[in-house]
């Protein structure tokens, strides 16, 4: 029910039309009031509407949700021309990602700096092989993340996954291949060296490539 609703709201089901009731819901999707009444309840905490007393429900403006909530960014980015979308979410990512490397290369452990290469080592075997690098590709960011040691940056792995299942897909097909191998191994060999300034300059230069790619994408397609 709340993939349901969630999806319809972003999409813009409801543009300009008054939020159903609870009871109207539940009649409309076959299911019972309670299983409305907490879907609601799940879209409110997600910011995508707003609750009033005798005024019922309504749908918030889109500047009100929540995008650092995974549901809704999937769905934003599962919407057609989402390109502006990924180019903010890339805005975003080459501000804290390179800073997160650098504090890999800094304080990150053995173990932690073993994940970044068996990731690494993943993405050059898919590769190889021919097979998809997606998943190595977003576990390796994952890793570099969580190898930060700072509980924030830590916080943006599952919003860094799910929106990189997207980026990665659109950058790869406008390049016309996978994953650039040699700028992640400059990561990670930043990392391993120690050299914090080594390691912010390669994520900086990897996610800069993925914003001009983003730009030649936007730019290339036809109007919608």
């Amino acid at each position: 029910m709340l993939e349901r609703l969630g999806r319809d709201i972003v999409t813009g089901r409801y543009a300009g039309r008054t939020f159903p009731t609870e009871a109207e819901l539940a009649i409309e999707h076959r299911v019972s009031r309670s299983v409305t009444r907490e879907a609601v309840k799940m879209l409110t905490a997600k910011g995508l509407v707003t609750a009033r007393a005798r005024k019922g429900t309504s749908v918030r403006p889109a500047a009100a949700w929540n995008l650092f909530d995974t549901d809704v960014l999937r769905w934003l980015l599962e919407r057609q021309f989402s390109v502006g979308l990924l180019r903010e979410f890339n805005q975003l990512r080459i501000a804290i990602e390179p800073e997160a490397a650098a504090l890999a290369a800094r304080y990150g452990d053995d173990e932690q700096i073993a994940m970044i290469t068996a990731a690494l080592e993943r993405m050059a075997a898919a590769e190889r092989s021919g097979s998809d690098t997606l998943d190595a590709d977003i576990a390796f960011h994952v890793a570099i993340l969580l190898a930060s040691g700072n509980p924030f940056y830590v916080r943006f792995c599952d919003v860094v996954a799910t929106a990189l299942r997207s980026s990665i897909l659109l950058t790869n097909q406008a390049k016309g291949r996978s994953a650039n191998i040699r700028d992640h191994a400059a990561i990670r060999d930043g990392i391993v060296a120690r050299d914090p300034e080594a390691a912010r300059a390669a994520m900086r230069h990897l996610i800069g490539e993925v914003l001009v790619l983003i730009d030649r994408s936007e730019a290339s397609a036809p109007p919608s």
